[in-house]
């Protein structure tokens, strides 16, 4: 089982940008995809959460209204779209899949992506 996220780079304060995470190895269209980050000297915290047929969505509180998250289970993908990004977006963004509830604690989580460096100047 492979999760491999692409996409991250350096932009600039008000800029889009889109990082995605692509899975191998097994069937992953049922489980839930969600988003992770971490910036430097803080801990993993949750960024966005996707349902198995992207029905249902949930949001951390600093990103509502700024980023959307999708999955194409054709291509067991699932995309992060990052608009009027901003310096505290700055981090390593981490895919991961969970085969439990939707939710927002990295526990339940079962597979993780190695990240990719989102870095935002201002």
């Amino acid at each position: 089982v492979q999760l491999q996220a692409s996409g991250g780079e350096l932009v600039q304060a008000g800029d889009s940008l889109r990082v995605s995470c692509v899975a191998s190895g097994r069937p992953f269209s049922l489980y839930v995809w969600g988003w992770f980050r971490q910036a430097p000297g803080k801990e993993r915290e949750f960024v966005a959460a996707i349902s198995w047929n992207g029905r249902v969505t949930n949001y951390a509180d600093s990103v509502k209204g700024r980023f959307t998250i999708s999955r194409d289970n054709t291509k067991a993908t699932v995309y992060l779209q990052m608009n009027s990004v901003n310096s505290e977006d700055t981090a390593v963004y981490y895919c991961a899949l969970s085969s439990r509830a939707l939710g927002r604690a990295p526990a339940l989580y079962d597979y993780w992506g190695q990240g990719t460096q989102v870095t935002v100047s201002s």
